[in-house]
Order: C-alpha cells, then structure tokens, then sequence
C-alpha cells in the first residue's frame, strides 16, 4: 500500500493538542483523513473544510465522557475504517486507540510538548496499545522505555 493511499484518523482534544496534530500537515495533507476532536470554536476555525466528528466534551477524568466518547468512537471507525490512528492526546484518544487496536488499526501517539519529565494520563493509557509511541524530550524514554525519541515536532 502506498503511503499516500492510507486513511487517516487524527483525534485529539483542541487547544495544543489540536495545533500538534495540524503541525503533521506535512505527512496527512495528501491522505484521506478525518478528524476526531472537539465542537469548538478554535477547532471549526482550524479545521474548516476537513471531514471532522465531534467528540464530548469537557473529557478530562469524566467516565460520563469515557463511555459517550467510547460509543463515538466505536460508530465512527466502523463507518470510516482507517488504516491508521494519530493523536497526541488527550482524553478522546483513549477510546479511540482501544477500539482501534481491537479492530486492528495501526496507532501513533505522540505525547505533547510539555511532558519533560512527568507523563501525561492519556499518555499512561495510550502507550499499552500504541505501535508507535513517541516522545518530544529524551528524558521521557525513562518514562516510556519502548517510545521514539524524535524531538520536538514544533
């Protein structure tokens, strides 16, 4: 399969981690993609003329939102079937990479920016089931043993 032919799923919260997601717009600007993240302002913005799902918000630490974003998650990767997820956090990844690991689907994680040396929740419980986890500062590999260290992608 060539690069260019992969589907690509890239959920994520908005904010900073929206804005990490859009700096790969090198790799997912020629691949048929879509977007998993939040109705907001900031992301309608950012995201215009993009194929986006929204996801429930506000996520963080909520079970109410764990199993809304989980049943989302599950409709919206069978309607769609990537070939690959990416996210860089936070909440919203969580069921997506769980349901799409269960369906087979191929995940990246790349733990946001301002994790030098404490990880993230979503980083905790995303990087079981990741198939590539990287990390932006090498003293996160103490943390994430199995991570690529890549540097910063800002």
């Amino acid at each position: 399969m060539d690069s260019k032919d992969i589907k690509v799923c890239l959920v994520g919260s908005s904010g900073g981690h929206l804005d990490h997601l859009y700096l790969l717009k090198p790799f997912w600007e020629n691949k048929d993609r879509f977007w998993a993240t939040f109705d907001k302002e900031d992301t309608r913005t950012m995201l215009a003329g993009e194929k986006v799902y929204p996801v429930y918000f506000p996520s963080n630490r909520s079970i109410k939102a764990l199993i809304i974003n989980t049943v989302r998650a599950v409709k919206i990767l069978r309607k769609e079937r990537p070939d690959l997820i990416i996210s860089s956090g936070a909440a919203p990844a969580v069921p997506f990479f769980y349901i799409g690991k269960l369906m087979g689907i191929k995940t990246i994680y790349i733990e946001a920016y301002d994790r030098i040396n404490k990880a993230s929740l979503s980083g905790k419980l995303c990087y079981r089931v990741s198939d590539v986890f990287i990390v932006q500062w090498e003293q996160m590999k103490e943390i994430f043993p199995k991570a690529v260290y890549l540097g910063s992608i800002f």
